[in-house]
């Protein structure tokens, strides 16, 4: 008598995922069966019903299409960070040269405005400081400070229009419509913190806490010895 635990070939019932494992073990199968490939046929939204040759064939122009988009954004990408590199450049010479903290802002603030066209630059200093540099903010913002920065040298993203309207109260953009993204840059000498540099973009998606620091970190180190040592003057 047949065993009833045992399933026969035509008792097995086909299905997709049995088609699907048996070509995925058996590689060489349309090799093989040569003749099937030009009898399969397949819907397609666009063209109606075509051959298997020809999906593949549009799969693999829709793979080298998407190849030619990445190469495209890639060298976006580089030629963006060359010209980025390039202004960090420019602006450390020109930091250097700064002999008061007005250079130092003023210097920032176009760099910051007009080479990189973002909305504004700010600064906070932790220690209170007799300057009216439109850029230096008087109000209290060690609140800002503990609450977005904390332990973190950075801060990228989105803030609250009432944080937004603190640092950059001049400007009509951030302190009425509370859009936009920022970023917050600690400033620290020897383990001392000086205060935060704040530089503001009306896209809301420009400051991603994604981004790379590599170059802020430089700037950051930079900006914090020149500011020490002007403060010290």
């Amino acid at each position: 008598m047949r065993d009833k635990n045992i399933i026969t070939i035509d008792e097995l019932p086909l299905t997709d995922e049995l088609v699907s494992a048996y070509l995925q073990d058996n590689p060489d199968f349309f090799n093989r069966n040569t003749e099937l490939l030009s009898s399969l046929k397949i819907n397609n939204n666009q063209r109606g019903v075509v051959s298997l040759v020809e999906r593949q064939q549009q799969n693999l122009r829709d793979k080298v299409h998407l190849l030619e988009e990445e190469i495209t954004q890639l060298l976006s990408v580089a030629n963006s960070n060359e010209q980025l590199f390039s202004v960090y450049s420019d602006l450390y010479l020109q930091l250097i040269d700064c002999t008061s903290i007005n250079d130092l802002l003023d210097c920032l603030h176009q760099t910051t405005t007009q080479l990189l066209s973002l909305a504004d630059c700010k600064l906070w200093l932790v220690d209170e400081i007799e300057n009216h540099h439109p850029c230096l903010i008087k109000e209290d913002c060690h609140t800002v400070l503990t609450n977005r920065l904390g332990d973190d040298d950075f801060y990228f993203g989105r803030m609250q229009k009432s944080e937004l309207a603190l640092l950059f109260h001049n400007n009509e953009i951030f302190s009425s419509s509370g859009t936009g993204s920022a970023v917050l840059i600690k400033l620290t000498i020897a383990d001392k913190i000086l205060g935060f540099i704040a530089i503001s973009s009306q896209d809301a998606e420009h400051f991603d806490p994604r981004m790379d620091t590599l170059l802020l970190g430089q700037f950051r180190q930079l900006v914090a010895k020149l500011l020490s040592r002007l403060l010290a003057v």
